[in-house]
């Protein structure tokens, strides 16, 4: 039977596709609402899972897969939507992009999988870029987003850290300093 948390996740999975959807057909509102509806799902299917007693290791990767469908097809529903926000904020885009792919790629190359670390800064980089997309896509400050996209690259760059100090997949890595502390167990 499935849990409420996998359902969350795989909502944000399928909701991928809808957002390019509506960026396709011109429909920021859209777009928006779903943007909104997919970030509360990403925030409470880990909350849920925990406080339901409901965490799984097919959980951890829906959830996973479900943060990477949702992070790969924003920026390109953005661009779709607002190109002239993209211009602006290029090489903030450009390094946030970067930062997302970076880890999951040596991810891939070390483990053949998603690593599914839930870092506290993977957290805090949702979390404020959650917060701060909608803000600059409104017609906010940019200065908001790019502190986001600097939380983001001090969150690659910890993930990059677990990436190499772990010698076989885990999941559910807080920082790098609990991989480090791991490391004579991960062998």
């Amino acid at each position: 039977m499935p849990t409420l948390p996998n359902l969350l996740s795989l909502f944000r999975i399928l909701t991928a596709p809808l957002l390019l959807v509506a960026a396709w057909l011109d429909l920021p509102g859209l777009f928006l609402t779903l943007f909104a509806a997919a970030l509360l799902s990403d925030a409470l299917d880990g909350f849920l899972a925990r406080r339901l007693g409901q965490t799984t290791a097919l959980g951890g990767l829906l959830d996973s897969w479900g943060d990477c469908a949702l992070y790969c097809v924003t920026p390109l529903a953005v661009w779709w939507l607002w190109p002239e926000v993209i211009w602006q904020e290029l090489p903030y885009v450009v390094v946030a992009i970067a930062a997302f792919l970076l880890p999951v790629a040596a991810g891939f190359v070390k483990f053949h999988q998603l690593t599914s670390y839930h870092t506290w800064g993977a957290k805090a980089a949702a979390v404020a870029l959650g917060i701060t997309t909608p803000l600059l896509l409104l017609g906010g400050p940019s200065w908001p987003f790019r502190l986001a996209v600097f939380i983001l690259t001090c969150s690659a760059l910890d993930e990059l850290i677990i990436t190499l100090l772990l010698r076989r997949w885990q999941a559910n890595i807080p920082s790098c300093l609990h991989a480090w502390r791991l490391r004579p167990r991960n062998g």
